[in-house]
């Protein structure tokens, strides 16, 4: 039986989720994409992976078994309100930053089947690690979609809604502070007389190799005391950091990415009444 996912927005994430469906073996799956007004998005996206495109989304609504809105959150209002015209049953399901199930059912017809997944932007490549949840509402086979969504894209994990507000800090925008470390680290390397290619080699090889040692399920601290020697040179290094106290300034970090973003939903909210 062919499914097909009609999605709502045309951007980076809706291109990782189409090229990750596309790639999903043994799926029968049908994709159309839509957006407004960007038709050079569309043909890009026509002519990467021979998707249908349209700029009128109405009218595919009800051959579509999944509804994907994969658009900025000050947009699912209207769009919302002109879903649940046409809407029957099918499941929708929201990629945005601050949405949560409510948000989504509150316009929608009663029972109508919601999901809100907070992807990363290592979705891009298949490594996402998203965060997931869903209303009850969900059908056994809605269930089994939605899976295949989040698995076409990396791994996931489910977590309740106010669960999502707080981690999304942690997934969602911990790795530009992971970029921000990795920056500093390659100019530090090229300062020893290296380019800028060699210095950015080492530095993503040892955070990739470094990763996969972490997933091997030694705890970090286990990890970072095998490569400390006390009073060795590692040694050293993390004694500035922890001088400067990089962990109570990751905890701040993630405590002003939670802040900012409840303060954005907060002015969502208030629009919307």
């Amino acid at each position: 039986m062919n499914t097909t996912f009609l999605f709502i927005g045309a951007g980076r994430m809706a291109e990782s989720m189409i090229k990750g469906l596309q790639s999903a073996k043994g799926q029968n799956v049908s994709i159309i994409a839509a957006n407004q007004g960007n038709k050079e998005r569309l043909q890009h996206l026509f002519s990467m992976y021979a998707v249908e495109t349209t700029t009128d989304w109405l009218h595919h609504v009800k051959e579509s078994s999944v509804i994907v809105l994969a658009m900025p959150p000050e947009a699912h209002e209207a769009v919302l309100e002109q879903l649940s015209t046409v809407i029957e049953g099918q499941l929708v399901i929201s990629v945005a930053a601050g949405i949560g199930l409510k948000k989504l059912e509150k316009p929608l017809p009663p029972g109508t089947p919601v999901a809100w997944v907070m992807p990363n932007t290592a979705a891009e490549t298949g490594e996402s690690i998203s965060l997931y949840t869903y209303a009850d509402t969900l059908n056994e086979n809605q269930v089994k979609l939605l899976e295949l969504l989040l698995n076409s894209i990396g791994k996931s994990e489910y977590c309740t809604e106010e669960q999502i507000h707080k981690l999304t800090a942690v997934t969602g925008s911990a790795p530009a502070f992971l970029y921000e470390f990795a920056s500093a680290l390659i100019n530090a390397a090229a300062g020893y007389g290296i380019s800028e290619a060699q210095a950015r080699k080492l530095v993503s090889q040892m955070i990739y190799g470094s990763a996969v040692m972490l997933q091997s399920g030694v705890s970090p601290v286990d990890l970072r005391n095998a490569v400390t020697t006390p009073g060795g040179a590692t040694a050293a290094g993390l004694d500035v950091l922890n001088q400067a106290d990089f962990g109570m300034l990751i905890e701040s970090a993630v405590k002003a990415t939670n802040e900012k973003a409840a303060e954005l939903g907060g002015k969502q909210e208030n629009e919307e009444k």
